[in-house]
């Protein structure tokens, strides 16, 4: 019924200037999590983003709280809520690789660049600017959509459980955190933290340290190593297999009593490890191939390369490997590895179809590690998979959105491995912001948003909010 009028809003050049404003301003703000203080729970970083973006909605005319630092709030209206739109402020680190200020939004050939303009700035900038457009045109809506402004969305959505804690869910809730059409499935997450103790040896050559990645939810970009008793001579000749099959690259440098490897792979997505090259991982093989003295680090420098060996990245090794037709299959990304003297400790990020189970996942996981010596520590519990059926009113009013700005006909729900703001929420799915086919280098280097495909959402996410509300 609204729809060319809201197509003609948003087709309006000063909605194209707004939009690229507003992103602006967020992304302008290094939202990464911090150290936590009483005024900033996750952070210096992500509390000044809620200040910009609360200031934001003020600005736009909306009546805007900061409920206790941890999220905000921005109502449409005062009347009920029937609608909750989650999005986040808070960023993950920039990594390496920039060809632009992360920290800086960049509008080139129509494609904004910077940390967050997919994840998840833009898309909360076209959700407000949806809610401003259905407020702007009179749309007739009965209902309050509520926009939800998160800050800890990266690092384990505590700002949302502190929310929920205290507040009721509404009837329906989606967030512009993911792809379109509408993600209805969430892969349940399986990541263990596990490792080995021994005591200190002088036998050489041995692996007397080693560190790599910086994230559970990412793709390790870089990893390193000091390998006392050998020089770089004797370690050269393995590498060039090893950047062969990967694509990493090695660089070898003498230190006092042996050489230090550094592995640059390429950072992901956990969910989409694939897309990533795993420099653990690739370090690793040519760890294992090295003639190190028969020692506890030896063995367990073995154990990992045999347990992860580069390009597995469906838990084959480790014996998890499993899928099922709705939800597809187990993906694994080790994230995280770090080596002393005296031991190693270890994390990996698996994202669980339906069809995993403890039994089938976290026991055999304990079980082959344990083979090796290695021990899983911590909780290892795995949550569940997120499930809203494909014929609920809500899947099918966002399925019919979508078709109506984008011309797809047919359009089904999809299933995916990242984990989204509603994978605890009763009922919410993951609508938008990324089309198919486009590649927002999300958690990568070079963050990009198409600006014609933020207006695109916004007017989707507008016939959306009316749909709903009215």
């Amino acid at each position: 019924m609204y729809e060319q009028e809201i197509s003609a809003y948003f087709d309006d050049p000063a909605r194209r200037e707004e939009m690229v404003k507003a992103v602006s301003r967020l992304v302008g703000v290094k939202s990464v999590k911090g150290e936590a203080s009483p005024e900033a729970p996750f952070g210096p970083g992500p509390r000044a983003a809620l200040d910009e973006a609360l200031e934001l909605c003020k600005e736009l005319g909306f009546q805007a709280r900061d409920y206790d630092h941890y999220v905000g709030l921005c109502d449409l209206n005062d009347k009920p809520t029937q609608l909750h739109i989650l999005g986040h402020l808070d960023v993950v680190g920039e990594g390496s690789g920039w060809a632009t200020d992360p920290y800086t939004c960049v509008e080139k050939d129509g494609m904004l660049y910077g940390r967050g303009v997919s994840d998840d700035k833009g898309p909360v900038c076209a959700a407000l600017l949806a809610m401003k457009a259905v407020r702007d045109l009179g749309l007739p809506v009965s209902k309050n959509a509520r926009l939800i402004l998160g800050t800890d969305e990266e690092s384990g959505s505590e700002d949302i459980a502190y929310y929920y804690a205290r507040e009721p869910y509404a009837p329906q809730a989606f967030t512009p955190d993911a792809d379109f059409p509408v993600i209805n499935i969430e892969k349940g997450h399986y990541y263990p933290d596990f490792g080995a103790d021994w005591p200190a040896v002088t036998a050489e050559p041995r692996v007397s340290a080693l560190t790599g990645g910086f994230r559970q939810n990412v793709v390790p970009p870089e990893a390193e190593a000091q390998v006392l008793g050998l020089t770089a001579d004797d370690v050269s000749p393995l590498c060039p297999g090893v950047e062969r099959k990967s694509g990493a690259v090695f660089t070898l440098t003498n230190t006092a009593g042996g050489v230090k490897l550094h592995c640059a792979g390429k950072n992901a997505h956990a969910a989409s490890p694939d897309d990533g090259i795993n420099a653990i991982s690739a370090l690793l093989e040519v760890l294992a191939q090295l003639p190190l003295a028969p020692c506890e680090s030896t063995r367990a420098v073995r154990a990992m390369a045999g347990l992860f060996p580069y390009g597995d990245t469906r838990g084959k090794a480790l014996g998890i490997a499993q899928s099922d037709p709705e939800s597809g299959e187990l993906t694994l990304n080790l994230a995280l590895m770090t080596l002393t003297e005296t031991g190693f400790s270890a994390k990996f990020d698996a994202r669980v179809p339906l069809c995993a189970t403890e039994e089938n996942c976290a026991r055999a996981c304990e079980a082959e590690l344990g083979r090796h010596g290695i021990q899983v520590t911590g909780d290892a519990a795995m949550t569940h998979v997120h499930v809203v059926e494909a014929d609920s009113p809500l899947v099918k009013t966002l399925l019919k959105c979508y078709e109506t700005y984008t011309g797809v006909t047919g359009a089904k729900p999809i299933a995916i491995g990242g984990g989204t703001y509603v994978h605890d929420i009763p009922g919410g799915v993951a609508f938008g912001c990324d089309f198919p086919g486009f590649d927002p280098k999300m958690h990568s280097a070079n963050e990009q948003a198409s600006v014609d495909n933020l207006l695109l959402s916004a007017k989707i996410f507008t016939l959306a909010i009316a749909e709903l509300c009215q």
